[in-house]
């Protein structure tokens, strides 16, 4: 693959120095997307590095940033959980065995062009997608913060700890949210890991901290294949998962390409980068990393620092795994309720609040796909089931209202002859409709039917006019359908046919 010089090569410096920065908003978020999952730091950590090293070379989005994130990261837990159940540390390798499955899924949904598919999903749905995530990632923190109530199991604080850890929170998200005001040049959540980290060290507190969760990686990743029999049993284990991250992956990929393009009025190539995922995540899992898909906060920060190339996304995954060896042990320091901190920033920042200040003004219609997103995403812990439920419901929604677009208009031309004038479009959801604009128990001697502003779509079409004229016939009135156009003609002269010679439908007699 040839990439052209002007997509590494415009303003290095630039490039470089965005690349920095956003390499230390990514170090907290791997960390906390690994304890989402349920595996070591070192696992977001290498996915990380090798995702945006990857992705740098082969994405079809330059300047985008690609790592491990907290909706795929919400979707691989089950399967963590599942894998250690059957043995120490088999999480972790089946993990890896959903994301070299999730990479070829990925690669062949780019050759599929699944991108034009998502045309096709609601912005309500897109709004139920995110606020349900941001929800998913706040109650992913809950453990952190010793409120999780319905799984005690997994609260990780003891109760003398809380007041520390509601307090290094809480100075986290101040922090984050003041700081702006008076520089920007750093990053506030950087800034923020900082400080409340030097506090905790420096009044000893007891707190949990990233080495709570595992230890770093002290040197660089390693190729390896998972170490899990490569049957039918894995397959059906790690193939829910993996399709799932693989669908959930991109959604997230693309609509974070739609950002970055608008930001800088430019295009960029989905299916390009839906093969570049795939080839990202393979790599990743090869090296011991999680599979992710494009950070939505990252890549607009890299942007905005003056991102434009692939060497900003190269310099980012390059920094990361610098910074990781060479100040791995001031990151093991860094409190855990820091780090929630930054997770709930993140959460606010991806909830659509427009959505939810603005639900008066919105149909309701909408409102019920958003809300109905949300709900079934959060009982289910699974973005892809949400998803498909809020653009089943969407459908059917749409369908109510195009259904009745359809309009069937009734006159007597003299004392025996009735004409039907039909206008709309004819198929399965608005045949009903249809029907219910004739009157078959009258019978006068002829009768019309108008089609000329009419459209048969489907089978369901054809059924229903092919009802209405039999109805008419049985009482004795000679029928004539006019005017209908050649593709409607075509469509129910064949599927007309077929049902007579089924013994169910008629024939095209008296239709022209």
């Amino acid at each position: 693959m040839q990439v052209p010089l002007r997509e590494w090569w415009q303003q290095p410096h630039r490039d470089v120095l965005s690349g920095l920065v956003v390499a230390f908003a990514m170090i907290p978020e791997a960390i906390a997307f690994s304890g989402i999952a349920g595996v070591d730091p070192s696992v977001g950590l290498f996915g990380a590095f090798c995702l945006a090293v990857t992705l740098a070379i082969v994405g079809g989005r330059m300047a985008m940033i690609t790592s491990a994130t907290g909706s795929t990261a919400l979707l691989m837990t089950g399967l963590v959980q599942q894998g250690d159940a059957l043995g120490a540390g088999l999480g972790l390798q089946f993990l890896l065995a959903a994301g070299i499955l999730t990479g070829l899924l990925q690669i062949a949904w780019g050759y599929l062009r699944l991108a034009h598919q998502m045309r096709f999903v609601p912005q309500p749905v897109m709004a139920g997608f995110v606020n349900a995530l941001a929800i998913l990632i706040l109650l992913a923190q809950l453990p952190q913060l010793g409120l999780d109530a319905f799984h005690p199991e997994v609260v990780t604080v003891q109760p003398a700890q809380l007041p520390a850890v509601w307090g290094l929170t809480l100075l986290t998200l101040v922090l984050i949210y003041l700081l702006p005001r008076v520089t920007k040049v750093i990053p506030s959540a950087l800034i923020a890991i900082l400080i409340t980290t030097g506090i905790a060290i420096q009044l000893k507190l007891d707190v949990p901290t990233v080495a709570s969760l595992g230890t770093l990686p002290q040197g660089l990743p390693s190729f390896g294949l998972p170490q899990v029999p490569f049957n039918l049993n894995t397959l059906g284990l790690i193939l829910p998962t993996a399709l799932a991250i693989s669908l959930v992956g991109l959604m997230e990929t693309f609509l974070t390409q739609d950002i970055l393009d608008d930001i800088t009025d430019q295009t960029s190539h989905k299916h390009v980068e839906a093969r570049g995922q795939g080839i990202g995540n393979i790599v990743s899992a090869l090296f011991g990393g999680m599979p992710g898909c494009a950070l939505v906060g990252q890549s607009v920060m890299n942007v905005g620092y003056g991102g434009r190339t692939r060497l900003s996304t190269l310099t980012s995954g390059m920094s990361l795994l610098a910074m990781i060896l060479l100040a791995r042990e001031w990151v093991n320091q860094i409190p855990m309720a820091t780090l929630v901190g930054v997770m709930i920033m993140i959460a606010i920042n991806t909830a659509n609040l427009r959505s939810i200040t603005e639900i008066r003004r919105i149909p309701r219609s909408d409102t019920a796909v958003m809300v109905l997103t949300v709900v079934i995403t959060v009982l289910t812990h699974n973005l892809a089931i949400g998803l498909l439920a809020g653009v089943a419901l969407a459908g059917i929604l749409f369908s109510r209202k195009v259904a009745k677009v359809i309009e069937v208009e009734s006159r007597l031309d003299g004392d025996d002859h009735r004409i039907y004038t039909v206008r709309g479009q004819l198929f399965f959801v608005s045949s009903i409709y249809f029907r219910q604009g004739f009157d078959v128990h009258e019978h006068p001697a002829r009768v019309s039917i108008d089609m000329g502003e009419a459209h048969i779509w489907d089978q369901s079409g054809v059924t229903a006019l092919d009802q209405v004229i039999r109805r008419i016939k049985l009482g004795g009135s000679s029928v004539e359908v006019i005017h209908l156009n050649p593709a409607s003609t075509d469509l129910f002269a064949r599927i007309g046919m077929a049902e007579e010679a089924g013994g169910r439908g008629g024939d095209l007699a008296g239709a022209h």
